[in-house]
Parts: C-alpha cells; sequence; structure tokens
C-alpha cells in the first residue's frame, strides 16, 4: 500500500495511464487522496482491485495514416498553432460501439432519444433526479452526456455555449457523418484550475459557439466519467483545457485532425477551427458530392422501378376496369330483370289486396246495414240525426231514442260515403266528441233527442 503523497501520485499515474500530473492530483485531492475511490470515479467500477493487486492497463494502441503524426515540439503559449497532422486513432472498441449499453440501448433507440430530451428537459427544471433514479433507463453512455450537459449549463448558464448533443461519443460521431460535419470534442476537467476561464470566457463566448454550431456536431464529456476518461486516454489528453476535432474513419477509428490543448482566447480559438474546416471542406465536400450521387442513383432506379410497376399496374387496373365493366353490365341485368319481376309481383299483390279491402267493405257495409234494422217512423220517441260528411255530402236518419250511439256508427259504416276507418262523430254546439266510451249511452243520454246534428272529424 502506498504510504507518501508521492508514492500515491505515481501508483495512480500508472493505473489510469494519465501523464498529466497536476491533473491526477486534482484526482486525487477530490477523492481525499483514497487510491481505490480516485480510480473508481474514474473508471466507474465500484469494484476496483486494492491497488496492491491491480495491473496497470496497456495504453490505446495508435496507427498512423498514409500521412505520418509527428508530435510538435513544445511551444510558447502564444506560438501559432501547426497546421493540420492527420493521425488515425485506433480507438478500443467499446469507444466506438458505446460498449454493451449501447447495443442495449440501440435496440431501444425510439425510448433512448425521446428519454434522453425529456430527461435534460426535466432534469433543468428540477423535476427529474440524477444518475439511477432518472425517468426512463439510458443507456451509460447517454446518461453520462445527459449529466454533463446539465452540469456544464448549471455552472455556465443554460442557452450557453455550443450546442452538445445528449448521446454518447459514438452516437455523436455518426451524427456527424450523417451531417457531412467534423466533430468537435470537449473533455472537461471540472478540478482543473484554468477550467472556469475557458468555459466562460472561451466555449461561451456567441462567436466561438456560434461557428461550433454551424461547421460542427459538438460532444463533450467529464474526464471523471467513465467515457470521457477512456476518450481522454484514446485522444492522449495531457494538458487542459482540452479540445479535439475529429471525422469518422473505417474499420472503427476515427482521423484526430486537430488537438487544441491549453487556454485559449475566443480569437485564437476560431482561427484554429477555421484552419482546420478549411482543409477539410474538400474532403466533406465530396462526401456529400459522393452520397448525393450514390442517392441520386438509386433514386432513379426507384422511378424507373416505380414507372415499370405503374406500367404495370395501369394495365392490370384496365384488364380489371373491363373485367369490373362487364361484371357491372350483367349485374345490372340481373338487378333489372329482378325489379321487373318484382314490380310485377307488386302490383299483382297491389290489385289483390286492393279487391280484397274493396269486398270486406262490401261486406261490412252490408253486415252494418243489416244490424240497423228498418228506419223508424216518425213519432215522439224518434230521434232525426243528421251526418255530415267530409266531402260536404249530408245523410239523414231517424232512430229510436233508446237506441245507442253505436248505431249511429253503423248507420255510418254502411254507407259508401267514407273510406276512412278511424273518425269520431262530433257535435258543433256545443262541441262534444262522442267516442268509444260513449257508444253504450243511448240517444236520449247522450242529449241528442230529439234530433241532432253531427259531422265526422277524421283521426289522424
Amino acid at each position: 500500500m502506498a504510504e507518501t503523497v508521492d508514492d500515491k501520485l505515481a501508483y495512480f499515474q500508472a493505473v489510469t495511464g494519465i501523464s498529466d500530473p497536476d491533473l491526477c492530483t486534482e484526482i486525487l485531492v477530490a477523492n481525499n487522496w483514497d487510491l481505490q475511490l480516485a480510480v473508481s470515479s474514474i473508471t466507474g467500477d465500484p469494484s476496483s482491485p486494492e491497488p496492491s493487486t491491480y495491473a496497470p492497463p496497456p495504453p490505446p494502441p495508435l496507427e498512423s495514416d498514409s500521412i505520418a503524426y509527428h508530435p510538435p515540439a513544445p511551444a510558447p503559449q502564444q506560438q501559432q498553432q501547426p497546421g493540420i497532422a492527420w493521425r488515425l486513432v485506433t480507438l478500443p472498441f467499446y469507444v466506438v460501439s458505446g460498449g454493451v449499453g449501447l447495443v442495449t440501448g440501440s435496440i431501444r433507440l425510439g425510448v433512448w432519444v425521446a428519454s434522453g430530451v425529456l430527461s435534460r428537459s426535466l432534469s433543468l427544471l428540477g423535476l427529474a433526479q440524477r444518475g439511477g433514479d432518472r425517468l426512463l433507463e439510458l443507456p451509460p453512455s447517454a446518461a453520462e452526456a445527459v449529466d454533463f450537459l446539465a452540469e456544464f449549463e448549471h455552472e455556465f448558464g443554460a442557452g450557453r455555449g455550443p450546442r452538445f448533443v445528449a448521446e454518447g461519443f459514438a452516437d455523436a460521431l455518426q451524427r456527424a457523418q450523417r451531417e457531412y460535419k467534423l466533430l468537435f470534442v470537449y473533455l472537461h476537467s471540472p478540478d482543473h484550475p484554468d477550467t472556469p476561464a475557458f468555459c466562460g470566457g472561451c466555449l461561451c463566448s456567441e462567436p466561438v459557439a456560434a461557428f461550433i454550431d454551424e461547421n460542427f456536431v459538438a460532444w463533450g464529456g467529464s474526464i471523471r466519467r467513465t467515457e470521457g476518461f477512456k476518450m481522454s486516454n484514446s485522444l492522449n489528453a495531457s494538458r487542459f483545457p482540452f479540445c479535439a476535432l475529429v471525422m469518422a474513419s473505417t474499420n472503427q477509428r476515427i482521423v484526430l485532425l486537430q488537438q487544441v490543448e491549453g487556454p485559449k482566447s475566443p480569437e485564437e480559438m476560431i482561427t484554429i477551427l477555421q484552419r482546420v474546416v478549411e482543409e477539410c471542406t474538400t474532403s466533406l465536400v465530396a462526401a456529400r458530392i459522393e452520397a448525393e450521387e450514390r442517392l441520386n442513383n438509386q433514386r432513379l432506379r426507384e422511378e424507373q422501378d416505380a414507372a415499370y410497376r405503374a406500367a404495370l399496374e395501369a394495365d392490370q387496373a384496365r384488364e380489371r376496369q373491363m373485367r369490373e365493366e362487364q361484371e357491372r353490365l350483367e349485374r345490372e341485368a340481373a338487378e333489372a330483370e329482378r325489379k321487373r319481376i318484382e314490380d310485377e309481383e307488386a302490383q299483382a299483390r297491389a290489385v289483390q289486396e286492393a279487391a280484397e279491402k274493396e269486398a270486406a267493405l262490401a261486406r261490412r257495409r252490408q253486415e252494418k246495414a243489416m244490424a240497423l234494422g228498418a228506419e223508424p217512423e216518425k213519432g215522439p220517441d224518434v230521434t232525426r240525426v243528421l251526418i255530415r260528411f267530409p266531402t260536404g255530402e249530408r245523410k239523414e236518419r231517424r232512430f229510436h231514442s233508446s237506441a245507442t250511439i253505436t248505431l249511429i256508427y253503423d248507420f255510418v259504416d254502411s254507407l259508401d260515403c267514407l273510406k276512412a276507418e278511424k273518425y269520431s262523430l262530433v257535435s258543433n254546439f256545443p262541441r262534444v266528441t262522442y267516442g268509444p266510451e260513449k257508444n253504450s249511452q243511448t240517444l236520449v243520454e247522450a242529449g241528442l233527442h230529439p234530433q241532432a246534428s253531427l259531422f265526422i272529424e277524421i283521426e289522424q
């Protein structure tokens, strides 16, 4: 077990591979010089072994492109940055692919995108908790990116600085490739003394942020988190503040275009960014043109296929239309024949029903006439009744005063003057309706003796 400060610092550098002693000192101080806790805060592994049994990991390999990369010699702060040096950095698989968490997250891509935006928004409003208490589970790399954004905006102000994407490094790299832009990488060292001034004075300055947003996809990560720490090792970050400009390559590699180490003024940062953009514009434009040509060729093939399918469908539609027209004519002929037969049958039924109805009315009139009996002669016990029909026709008859009102209805039914089946006998002065409830009353009881004038009211 290391006992002195120098021993702990040397061992921590050997374990983590960080060459900057100031940065290592800051991390150890932040963890109260507890080696196991400091290593866990960098690697994200709470079960880190004791220092006595921990084997230092090998540094990430670097492979050079056709243009060799020569690290620049130390230079004064104000010396002009050297021209762009192209280096092909072979990243470990966990950096490019995002590890098992990213594979799982890709299966739930829709949930990840929506939850990332929602979680970030709610965290800024104080409505979402940090870490494992998120509203929706995020992949570890995306969760770290969301936490970095929340911490950055909390410390330097919401809406300030570049628009860092709330996703892991691999997804940000793919986004830049899709948008034909370079990837701006910022590795945040929260305990470094130059960090507040660099972020507040350079990254958050409006010209720098606007230039980065227009020409780059911006990704940021804290070196105190797993992915930020791994990226600092892969990019050989030895001095902070640290920025890098990269672009996607093949075989899970990235091209390191420029490292920006140490404090920079907004003017110096824009100068570096402009130079990189100018030197990479040709390759980005060529990539865009190539992609557009592929897209145009694919669109042309799709249009040709669509035209062929349209012609085929048109032929099939014409054949189908002719077949449907023939079927329609056959259906219409069959329907017309069916309707003709139905009309003939309906007419025959109507004639038969009319004849039956007329015969029934004739029988009814005959039965009612027979029920009336002979008309009585005039006398004191005889009532004279006048009936007025809706057509204006009048009929008169004499009844015995002891006859019931039903007999008057029989008289009306025996005549061939009324086609309606439901009607009522009504007197004018006073108006009295002699409905079914009064049919059993005699003419005397109904006040119709010795004479009465009634009219017929058709019921609707």
